[in-house]
């Protein structure tokens, strides 16, 4: 009857620690899921010019902070457009990914065209729950000529 109950015991306190474990790991694996979509939906926008396969990406709004770019889905097909008539050979490399919460880092190198030496970008999104883009912010530094530079660390 001891041996019963004790095994209730440390049962019940087994069950009471598990949600814990998992909420933490839930956090994690929604981070993880979150880095993961802001790479595709970059990719998507940036890379492979697909309005389609990017859209799929976002949730229900799409809140744009650069001037230049306008908010919700026509203002990311019409991105896409922009780039595929002005720079269809934009190529944009992720060095880095960071997430916090409901926010996701980039750190990327952006060439417009072959040979130049482009733009170190970092971009913010805000998503939703459920792993949807809603939100996005950028910072924009054209990559200087070396021999300028005051230091040799890179721009990545």
């Amino acid at each position: 009857m001891i041996r019963s109950a004790l095994a209730l015991v440390i049962f019940a306190a087994l069950a009471l620690t598990v949600p814990v474990a998992q909420a933490q790991l839930t956090d994690a694996q929604k981070l993880e899921r979150n880095k993961k979509n802001v790479v595709e939906f970059y990719n998507a926008v940036l890379n492979e010019k697909s309005f389609e396969k990017a859209k799929t990406y976002v949730g229900a709004t799409y809140i744009q902070h650069n001037p230049i770019g306008a908010d919700g889905l026509e203002g990311i097909k019409g991105f896409i457009g922009f780039l595929r008539e002005k720079f269809p050979n934009n190529k944009s490399e992720i060095k880095r990914v960071f997430a916090e919460g409901n926010y996701v880092i980039v750190h990327v190198h952006a060439v417009r065209e072959p040979g130049q030496r482009g733009n170190a970008i970092f971009d913010l999104f805000r998503l939703d729950d459920n792993g949807k883009v809603l939100e996005h912010w950028d910072a924009v530094q054209p990559i200087p000529d070396p021999a300028t530079a005051k230091n040799k660390n890179g721009m990545f």
